[in-house]
């Protein structure tokens, strides 16, 4: 059975550089038979260096199981609760942008229902990665991006995906510990787990360790877009994908940092996702926190999965009775997708280094590892 999976998840890597116009893709993939580690395409379209196992990969929004699993160590110390209001650690912070850090909590803040708009395509930051794509986000000017923009629901109210909530996150960190958001991380989960390639990226970095992939940008703005009009209803119907691939490795990602600022490999990264999957970095109260789903369709972008505290889980319903969990992330020259078991038994790792177009890599990976058609 596990050589069967291995080969439909390498058919479909193949399928993915020959029809999904990717450079590169790999996966890894940790069954009952061991580890296998499959790859197509190149690291590099100018050298034509194939891709391989312990590459540094810039794992996007995944760095927020992270955040969520360093906030969540805190609350275990008994430093501070998931339903403490963001004015009991950053008072005012949250009213200048007309929030009510009264009534919303850490817990808003992680689960994405504070009610905070979607930071991601907020106009300032889109002209920033398009104009200026070496510049230094600080903490401050993120948190302040944070609330740049009126509230789109009541504290609860619903689910919104927004970076905000961790820029406030990861601000909160700070504030009670009085430590780097990056040195808690590596305290709280980094160091305990053993992740030996994994750190939070510096504001000021350029580069990665090697050996790293080439990020790439598949399609940039079609001529005469201002990145400042970009919506989340427009923004897919302002790209020219025909546009020859941009390099962007060198992009500066200090704007990522508490919502997805994390370099880690393959190898890492299944080590985290098995320890948070199976509760064996958390203790059981917290634990079953971070697992704990927001009600209703909490996640637009893969059918039957809600959210958590920085981290996703397939409704097992739509699993066919398997409880999948895992986390994902995408940033400019980067896609991952990790997926494991509750159990730990059957886990994947994807990375790709461009943005694909489409959910079909994603999907076509549930089916081969789990053999459920998400639909």
């Amino acid at each position: 059975m596990a050589q069967n999976i291995h080969e439909e998840v390498q058919q479909v890597l193949d399928r993915a550089v020959a029809e999904d116009s990717i450079p590169g893709i790999v996966a890894e993939v940790h069954d009952d038979d061991g580890t296998w580690f499959g790859t197509a395409g190149v690291a590099d379209l100018a050298t034509g260096h194939r891709r391989h196992p312990g590459e540094h990969l810039h794992i996007g929004s995944s760095g927020k199981a992270f955040t969520a699993a360093t906030v969540l160590a805190l609350t275990a110390e008994g430093r501070l609760s998931l339903d403490d209001p963001v004015n009991t650690w950053l008072p005012g912070v949250m009213e200048t942008g007309g929030y009510d850090g009264d009534k919303i909590t850490i817990r808003h803040l992680l689960n994405h229902t504070g009610g905070l708009f979607l930071t991601g395509l907020a106009p300032e930051l889109q002209h920033s990665i398009a104009t200026q794509p070496a510049r230094v986000w600080t903490t401050s000017e993120l948190v302040k991006l944070a609330v740049s923009q009126p509230p789109v629901g009541e504290p609860g109210e619903r689910f919104v995906y927004s970076n905000g909530g961790y820029y406030l996150a990861g601000a909160i960190i700070e504030k009670v510990t009085g430590n780097t958001y990056a040195a808690e991380v590596e305290r709280t989960v980094i160091r305990p787990l053993g992740l030996t390639h994994t750190y939070v990226r510096p504001a000021d970095a350029t580069g990665y360790p090697h050996p790293h992939p080439t990020g790439y940008v598949a399609g940039a703005l079609k001529d005469g877009v201002d990145p400042a009009t970009l919506t989340a209803e427009n923004w897919a119907s302002m790209i020219d994908h025909d546009k020859p691939p941009i390099d962007v490795t060198a992009l500066n990602t200090s704007w990522g940092w508490a919502a997805g600022g994390t370099v880690s490999t393959t190898e890492d990264l299944t080590r985290f996702l098995k320890a948070i999957a199976t509760g064996g970095l958390l203790p059981p109260a917290q634990h079953h926190e971070m697992w704990t789903m927001v009600a209703g369709d909490s996640v637009v972008w893969l059918p039957h999965a809600r959210y958590g505290l920085g981290v996703i889980e397939f409704d097992s319903a739509g699993m066919d009775g398997l409880t999948v969990r895992g986390v994902s992330g995408t940033l400019p020259g980067s896609f991952t997708l990790a997926l494991s078991t509750d159990d730990g038994r059957r886990s994947v790792v994807i990375h790709t280094n461009v943005e694909p177009k489409t959910l079909d890599i994603p999907i076509k990976i549930i089916k081969a590892m789990y053999g459920v058609a998400l639909g």
